[in-house]
């Protein structure tokens, strides 16, 4: 659904849902839909436009109109997971299409690129997003269709370009699509940096409270490539119940108190850990140091996320001996979350990652930050 016309702030737009308002009852919150089909008319038409729920249920068109809003869109579409929602981008293309994507990028997107896209046909590149030259060597003309992009990048947080791969990419007829999860719309905007389609998987940031699956796609424009992953929603019905949408649209409307509070900590946290004698490296954009730094600077904005990872000097065993001890911070895989997590990410992604054993990704809640660092140090400790 389109919607680009509220006249507030971010932070106004999604704790008041745009403002809309049930017009049957006057309600604040908006109703749940659970009805799966809909009336003809007398002339067999459908006078309100739906069909049948699977892709147009009315409990989705606030949630898509506010990232509409949040992303500068067209149009969105919601979907029943994160990854219903980025696969659907490369379903959208044909075989034979060639394909770039970051080395570094969301593991189980990453497992289904080589494992079912290239048995369609489609022909997956992996390189470096962090570099613009290696990009553009790659670019295939009028034979690359798609360049996807996550930034910052699962779990190293690399940070790619937006801006200055859009214009490479582009100028070879490819369309770019960006992974924008951990920056969430309130950090960072793709599309009005140049890219084509913006990605979010729902279940982290904009839901925000681990407790639903679903995903979403945001579109600068209407076009055939748009109009044929439309299809592949409504055909392949990967699409959220009508209870998890209302459920992701309560979540949103806290969304920018908790990416605040969760940028703040992270900062916090990556500053205090990074001169810790036991820690090899601190990889969070928004430290000085980190080597995307200045591209994050250019293209995020109010804040640098709540995610970071550390790398520990005593090698794996104290990543995974660290995790374990934790009081305050979770052992489990996800992030977004009003809960902070960690995670020996190697251990998940396993054979192939570029992931080093040595690292923790950590995902910051909305706890208090002096105990959050306060829980890492004495689980430290308890190795050292």
């Amino acid at each position: 659904m389109s919607g680009k016309t509220y006249p507030y702030s971010a932070a106004t737009a999604l704790a008041q849902s745009l403002g809309k308002i049930d017009q049957e009852t006057q309600a604040v919150v908006p109703p749940i839909h659970v009805a799966t089909t809909y009336l003809r008319g007398t002339d067999n038409s459908y006078p309100n436009g739906r069909v049948y729920s699977r892709a147009d249920n009315p409990t989705y068109q606030p949630v898509e109109a506010l990232l509409c809003q949040l992303e500068q869109g067209h149009e969105a579409l919601l979907f029943g997971s994160g990854m219903a929602a980025a696969t659907a981008v490369f379903q959208g293309l044909r075989p034979g299409d060639h394909v770039l994507a970051p080395k570094v990028m969301y593991w189980s997107l990453r497992n289904w690129l080589l494992n079912f896209a290239t048995d369609w046909g489609l022909q997956i590149e992996f390189i470096d997003m962090t570099d613009v030259d290696t990009l553009a060597r790659h670019l295939q003309p009028q034979r690359t269709k798609l360049v996807w992009l996550e930034t910052p990048g699962n779990p190293l947080w690399c940070v790619s370009d937006i801006a200055a791969i859009a214009e490479h990419a582009h100028a070879a007829g490819a369309k770019v699509a960006v992974d924008s999860t951990c920056a969430t719309p309130l950090l960072s905007q793709p599309l009005v940096l140049g890219a084509d389609i913006v990605m979010h998987s729902a279940t982290k940031y904009l839901n925000g409270h681990s407790d639903v699956i679903a995903g979403a796609l945001i579109t600068a424009r209407d076009d055939a490539y748009w109009q044929r992953i439309r299809l592949v929603r409504s055909q392949g019905g990967a699409v959220p119940s009508p209870h998890d949408a209302a459920q992701l649209l309560r979540g949103m409307r806290t969304m920018h108190l908790r990416v605040r509070e969760s940028c703040s900590t992270a900062q916090f946290i990556a500053e205090q850990l990074e001169q810790h004698e036991a820690v090899a490296e601190v990889l969070y954009p928004g430290l000085p140091s980190f080597a995307g730094h200045a591209i994050a600077r250019q293209q995020m904005h109010g804040g640098f996320g709540g995610m970071l990872s550390v790398r520990l000097r005593d090698g794996a065993a104290a990543a995974i001996h660290v995790a374990a001890h934790t009081r305050l911070w979770k052992r489990a895989t996800s992030l977004g979350g009003v809960e902070s997590l960690i995670e020996h990410r190697a251990s998940i992604e396993g054979t192939g990652t570029p992931c080093p054993d040595d690292l923790l990704r950590m995902s910051c809640g909305i706890e208090d930050k002096h105990e959050l660092l306060e829980d890492f140090l004495q689980a430290l400790k308890t190795f050292i």
